[in-house]
């Protein structure tokens, strides 16, 4: 049963955000809409703890990061893949974002920031690259791929 809510959530979240641009206005739209103190939010942080405890999510690990990806684009949340990461203190692998990032930071101990990105959402434009990051503690990051695109430099 949780499997499905979190599908049906993460649709939600997709439905309400398809064909805007990716932008910070996007992400302002996000923090409003589903603000880190609301119920939704907070309902996602207890599916993906739901996810990682029972094995539907984060069922890989590497380097220190528990992730996986929930949703294939083309199902539950429309155009977009889904993907969930547990990093506690740690830097991931360099990647590129050809069509953008959508991301939740849902932190769980201490005071963490992914990327500098304190707690909610934040939108990384079309063509962005990163060395995902979290420091100053332990947080699952849920993340929204227009496509599913995702290129792994390996720098």
């Amino acid at each position: 049963m949780s499997q499905e809510r979190f599908e049906a959530l993460v649709g939600e979240v997709a439905e309400a955000i398809r064909g805007k641009p990716l932008d910070s206005g996007l992400a302002g739209y996000l923090n409003q809409t589903w603000p880190k103190e609301g119920p939704a939010f907070t309902e996602l942080r207890d599916l993906c703890a739901e996810g990682e405890r029972d094995g539907w999510l984060m069922s890989r690990e590497a380097g220190g990061i528990r992730f996986g990806r929930a949703v294939k684009p083309g199902g539950a949340a429309g155009d977009f893949s889904v993907d969930v990461v547990r990093m506690k203190d740690v830097r991931g692998p360099h990647h590129i974002h050809p069509t953008g990032e959508i991301g939740a930071v849902m932190g769980l101990e201490g005071q963490p920031h992914f990327d500098g990105f304190a707690e909610g959402w934040y939108v990384y434009e079309p063509g962005t690259d990163h060395h995902p990051t979290v420091t100053g503690g332990d947080a699952y990051v849920l993340y929204l791929l227009p496509q599913g695109a995702i290129e792994f430099t390996g720098r």
